[in-house]
């Protein structure tokens, strides 16, 4: 874990409320899919989490820029993001995190919501880029269809690797788009789509309440202890 300073690089709409921040670091970021890392907004009070907040990567560890992403609020650290000008500079602190993918796990499942999407992202991008033939399956819970963040490029990664399989949760209303099942990630919707559940390592991501439920779900299912990865992201 070093302190680093990231270059703004750009801004990029995901929806309506959420948003990825790419930046350009000072030196190369060794991070593995799945870790985070924390932006520091406030440099003289290390202690301050209005301004210094914890965000995942959401690009894999490949590409030449890192990129976070968040559902944004009308809070300071939000506000301090939104306006971020072209070439400004930003301390973080990376990478953070124990719960990441390693090319060794060859069947690996995600139960996602909202914006847990983010680890999920780095970890697909870098199974695609090193051409990996781990099995993937993500069950990704969100209110709307037009909440779910990074949909054509979650469609654009299941297209370019056929081992990657991807099931749409819609909760608040009936989705018009067949690709989307209507309802939560349940029991019945795993056992029916999850083949080889007990070779599975499984990774939980999403609000609080979600990753709860999920984990007790994961146990109604018999999955083993060990199998199940959980990230508690601190002031999520």
């Amino acid at each position: 874990m070093k302190e680093i300073r990231i270059k703004f690089l750009e801004k990029i709409k995901r929806t309506s409320s959420i948003m990825s921040f790419r930046f350009l670091p000072s030196e190369k970021i060794d991070f593995i899919p799945g870790q985070f890392l924390q932006l520091i907004f406030d440099e003289n009070n290390r202690k301050n989490k209005d301004l210094n907040k914890y965000l995942s990567f959401s690009c894999s560890p490949q590409k030449p820029y890192i990129e976070v992403t968040k559902r944004l609020s009308q809070s300071d650290f939000s506000n301090k993001l939104i306006s971020l000008n072209n070439g400004d500079e930003v301390l973080v602190q990376a990478p953070l995190g124990n719960i990441f993918f390693k090319e060794e796990m060859k069947n690996i499942m995600f139960l996602i919501g909202g914006i847990g999407i983010t680890p999920v992202i780095s970890i697909l991008e870098y199974i695609c880029e090193k051409r990996l033939n781990t099995d993937v399956l993500v069950f990704y819970s969100n209110r709307t269809e037009e909440d779910i963040a990074f949909r054509e490029e979650l469609n654009t990664l299941c297209a370019i690797n056929e081992n990657i399989k991807l099931i749409y949760t819609i909760t608040d209303c009936a989705p018009k788009d067949d690709a989307c099942v209507f309802g939560f990630i349940d029991k019945n919707l795993i056992e029916a789509k999850a083949i080889n559940l007990e070779r599975r390592t499984i990774f939980i991501y999403g609000p609080p309440g979600m990753v709860t439920a999920m984990k007790g779900l994961c146990f109604d299912l018999g999955c083993e202890k060990d199998n199940v990865k959980i990230e508690s992201f601190l002031g999520y």
